[in-house]
């Protein structure tokens, strides 16, 4: 199957003026939509699903522009993009990247009665049990669905971990404009699939990690799905990895892992501790139709958090392999306890 490539920056690039102008055109029209959202609500089930999404929208619209602006005053205070790249300006673009989730967040937990429920014991691993210590870390976490991505850089960046993400994610993603800009000044990849470029991209991306640095990986390599597990398990069958294959069978609520780029991850970063992130709860939101139909949501997202320090990783390929296939089958039984209905 042949993957359908994105357009070139300067095709992209437009896209912030047509958010630009979403926004003037929504403001303009604030009153109609509202009532109009207001309307409809009385007629769609659910409690006042058109209005919350007309607000969340509005408020992501909103928030757009923001970072759009900002970084259009990074760029000029960089002098016109000659220091972008310089420790100073990284840590701005950082820091209005947080500033703009912590806001996307907090706008889900009241319009969408989002609760976020982390096991107590797990976090202080994550930091060594002091907020704010610093270790290099390669972050392993399940895929379901666009908001567990963001809910993660999030959780990386608050202020008690204060990590600088570096994510490799789909390149579709730069579809975004906020997205596009402000991940391609960040170290991060934005990958077109699988294959040996992969591979050593994300090699390149974890051959610098710094102590402040969390560099994460989804090892599934895309959204879960029924349908997608089964073939996941028929390709490893037809390459005749009957063990893997097997292992991925017994796990029923995760992909089977693909030690490709977490192998290249660990080899050009062998200092880094490994972080294995499980949650579940945002799983049934992975298109714009899922979101509506799981409004209101009153969902309860649950994270859980493994740490593994350095000198503990498996070096040798086969045994890392195995211990990553016996690590992602304690994260499948952990969903398996903690999805609602469990």
């Amino acid at each position: 199957m042949r993957t359908l490539r994105l357009p070139p920056r300067w095709v992209r690039r437009p896209l912030a003026l047509v958010v630009v102008l979403g926004l003037a055109f929504a403001a303009t029209l604030l009153p109609l939509l509202v009532l109009a959202a207001a309307g409809l609500s009385l007629v769609v089930p659910g409690r006042w699903r058109p209005l919350r999404m007309l607000l969340f929208a509005l408020v992501y619209l909103l928030l757009e522009v923001v970072g759009l602006v900002a970084a259009f005053g990074l760029w000029i205070g960089s002098g016109f993009g000659w220091k972008l790249r310089s420790p100073a300006f990284q840590r701005a673009h950082y820091a209005v990247l947080h500033g703009l989730l912590a806001e996307l967040m907090a706008t889900a937990r009241v319009v969408f009665h989002l609760r976020i429920d982390t096991d107590g014991v797990s976090w202080s691993p994550l930091d060594d049990g002091v907020p704010g210590s610093e270790n290099a870390m390669v972050v392993l976490s399940r895929h379901a669905g666009p908001g567990d991505s963001l809910l993660l850089v999030r959780t990386l960046m608050d202020r008690d971990h204060l990590r600088r993400p570096r994510i490799v994610l789909k390149d579709v993603l730069q579809w975004d404009p906020v997205l596009d800009v402000y991940l391609n000044r960040l170290p991060n990849a934005f990958l077109a699939g699988g294959g040996r470029d992969m591979v050593d991209r994300i090699a390149r991306l974890a051959s610098d990690l710094g102590e402040e640095d969390a560099l994460l990986i989804f090892p599934e390599g895309g959204n879960f799905t029924e349908d997608r597990r089964l073939r996941a398990i028929d390709r490893l069958r037809g390459k005749e990895m009957l063990t893997q294959a097997e292992a991925a069978e017994r796990m029923r609520h995760l992909m089977p892992p693909r030690p490709g780029g977490v192998a290249a991850a660990l080899a050009a970063a062998p200092h880094a501790d490994v972080v294995f992130v499980g949650h579940t709860g945002l799983e049934h939101l992975s298109t714009p139709m899922d979101l509506w139909d799981g409004l209101p949501m009153d969902t309860t997202v649950r994270l859980c958090w493994w740490f593994v320090p350095a000198d503990e990783v498996p070096r040798d390929p086969e045994e890392q392999e195995r211990w990553l296939y016996e690590k992602w089958s304690e994260l499948d039984d952990w969903i398996a306890g903690t999805r609602p209905g469990a």
